[in-house]
């Protein structure tokens, strides 16, 4: 529903903060009268960017986690994690100038000012502002949903905001497109597996000979990581192989094309099909399973996702890219912001076939989406996947 058929449904006490929060001109104790003072103020571009604009980090972010789903409706218990996942553990900046001393109520003003709004205060906010409604009825009265058109609304300004802070160059001299390499090297692994007798590890890795050999045969080389460092990624046996050997490795075996026995790796029968023919959508398919396998460790994958395909358009220096982005990402355990977006997004989107990454002579690093990877982005909803652990 959009926003006029949601303050329709809205109590009158609802609307009442609705309008104060905007300073709506209204009859108060008429309920079409709210109605049409908010929509007519609402409306109004300079008053919704001025909303945008006042809004802290943490309210971006939780905005953000709303903006590229598909589903209609949340519960309470969903939107407070939403709120809990865009608080980073910033501590907030003080600074320190010569000024009078406060007296005991102007401190605790101050305080309270400092204090974060907890996550159902925040939830409260939104609702004030008409950003969140509750259902009318039934169980629905116990869900919050979000206005369709300013979904929208919310999308087209902040994808102003970001591109201006962007910066866009001319097709540079070299660049990496990887389009159809990683179905090849899923049909790579399984033809390998067919013809050998791939022994496993107790852990359930591939033996390094083993895994060297297919290296080999990929159309992307990768070395493996180094005896005996520290390791970390996602996956099954991130540890013993490199991040693209390791995402290829699990999408067979979630698609089951691929199984573990007690000391071999065996192809299934719907890996012999797929040896003999490429499957239909593989691209799509794989881009599910990434979602899925990297939506655990990274929850606003998707609208990272969606950023990236609507910014970057054109070719677009990763250095402002970055700029703009890494403060939506949630550090997750060692992997940084930074090393978020470039090694398990950026790079994955490459490997992928969805992004080509250039090196420009004069501006650096530079991406730019393919327009497979358009087409695949921007129609598929996968945002009610859940994360799997394999």
């Amino acid at each position: 529903m959009n926003l006029s058929d949601m303050l329709s449904y809205a109590d009158i006490q609802q609307l009442s903060r609705i309008a104060d929060v905007y300073q709506c001109e209204c009859n108060g104790h008429s309920k079409n009268d709210l109605i049409q003072s908010i929509l007519s103020t609402v409306s109004r571009k300079d008053v919704f960017e001025a909303q945008i604009s006042s809004m802290k980090l943490e309210d971006l972010r939780f905005l953000n986690s709303l903006l590229f789903e598909a589903r209609s409706s949340y519960s309470l218990e969903d939107l407070i994690a939403r709120v809990q996942q865009s608080r980073f553990g910033e501590e907030p900046i003080k600074v320190e100038t010569e000024q009078p001393k406060k007296n005991k109520r102007t401190k605790k003003k101050a305080e309270l000012l400092d204090k974060p709004l907890s996550p159902r205060e925040m939830i409260a906010k939104f609702k004030h502002q008409g950003w969140l409604f509750n259902g009318y009825s039934g169980p629905n009265r116990y869900l919050f949903q979000v206005p369709n058109d300013l979904k929208t609304r919310f999308r087209e300004s902040l994808a102003k905001r970001f591109a201006s802070e962007l910066h866009y160059t001319d097709e540079p001299s070299v660049y990496r497109d990887e389009q159809m390499l990683l179905s090849d090297d899923v049909t790579h692994l399984l033809y390998f597996t067919k013809h050998n007798e791939v022994q496993l590890t107790a852990d359930g890795s591939m033996y390094k000979r083993f895994t060297l050999q297919l290296l080999s045969s990929f159309g992307v080389q990768e070395e493996l990581p180094a005896k005996g460092a520290w390791r970390f990624g996602y996956g099954r046996h991130f540890n013993q192989y490199p991040n693209r050997l390791s995402f290829i490795y699990d999408f067979c075996y979630y698609t089951k094309y691929i199984n573990e026995t007690q000391n071999l790796l065996m192809l299934t029968s719907a890996g012999e099909e797929r040896v003999m023919t490429r499957t239909v959508g593989e691209l799509e398919q794989m881009y599910r399973f990434w979602l899925k396998l990297y939506k655990g460790p990274i929850t606003n994958l998707l609208s990272l996702v969606h950023w990236i395909n609507a910014l970057a358009v054109d070719w677009v220096t990763l250095d402002s890219l970055r700029n703009v982005l890494v403060p939506y990402i949630k550090p997750f355990y060692y992997d940084d912001g930074n090393s978020i977006l470039e090694q398990r997004i950026m790079t994955m989107m490459v490997h992928l076939g969805l992004l080509r990454l250039g090196e420009h002579p004069y501006k650096g690093a530079v991406v730019k989406m393919t327009k497979a990877g358009r087409a695949v982005i921007t129609g598929a909803n996968l945002e009610d996947y859940k994360p799997i652990t394999l």
